[in-house]
């Protein structure tokens, strides 16, 4: 039986070039509880440590938590952005949008 939570951390983990104790530190809990969670078979995970977990990542709590692969690694990062945006003051979401405007304007 494979741990998908767990296989899902590492990837993510080394593919933002973060060691355990990284990860650990940024999410606010111990370098054991982040291996425990990458090695153990069922991991036990708690919800406010992974949110927080999946905060460091760039993803969403859901995609960590989607055993089933039902929900695409670009599907949870784009949702953990517009989370960040949806909280932004007005001026910054303008000054976004704005951006994102000039960018698609030179393809």
């Amino acid at each position: 039986m494979t741990n998908a939570l767990g296989e899902k951390i590492r990837r993510l983990r080394k593919d933002k070039r973060l060691t355990l104790d990284q990860l650990a530190e940024r999410a606010g809990t111990s370098k054991s509880y982040i291996w425990e969670l990458e090695n153990k078979n069922p991991p036990r995970p708690s919800a406010e440590k992974l949110a927080k977990i999946a905060e460091q990542l760039d993803v969403t709590l859901e995609y960590l938590l989607d055993d089933k692969q039902e929900i695409k690694e670009e599907d949870a990062v784009d949702a953990r952005f517009y989370r960040e945006y949806r909280d932004m003051e007005p001026e910054t979401k303008k000054k976004i949008r704005e951006m994102v405007k000039l960018w698609g304007k030179g393809e």
